[in-house]
């Protein structure tokens, strides 16, 4: 049936539910599981000319964020392995984690991505933005969405 799934995670408690539904789906297809994580990137703001922040800042900021989502990531990788299911861990940085999430869907070629969702309806959707809703209308291959 699948044979890569993609699972964004944040690493909530919420993402966790997907994370392990995700494993539960993998193991029962024999597909392969790549996580994928984002990491915001450091503003860095223009002023006439100048940056008002400092560009080795930013980019050490950026680096040592990803580490440590690579690090937090650990868990969910052993966590695969534990099941048996081959178990990639990708760290992007960005920022539209929607974008990525498609971008990184066909790179990897995966063909289900499971991810999660608040539900959050109207006023806090629109400031919060959804960007599983985004996914949804962009993916090309399934998505499953669990709350």
């Amino acid at each position: 049936m699948y044979q890569h799934i993609l699972i964004p995670t944040d690493g909530g408690e919420l993402s966790q539910k997907a994370v392990a539904h995700g494993f539960d789906l993998a193991k029962l297809c024999g597909a392969r599981v790549t996580i994928l994580t984002v990491t915001p990137s450091y503003p860095v703001t223009y002023m006439e000319g100048s940056v008002a922040s400092n560009r080795e800042f930013a980019e050490s900021s950026e680096r040592q964020w990803r580490e440590d989502a690579k690090k937090a990531m650990e868990k969910v990788l052993e966590q695969g392995k534990a099941m048996g299911v081959q178990t990639d861990v990708q760290v992007l940085s960005g920022d539209s984690i929607s974008d990525l999430i498609l971008q990184a869907t066909q790179e990897q070629h995966a063909d289900l991505i499971v991810m999660a969702s608040h539900g959050r309806k109207g006023i806090a959707r629109l400031l919060l933005g959804s960007e599983t809703q985004h996914v949804l209308t962009g993916a090309k291959v399934p998505v499953l969405v669990l709350r």
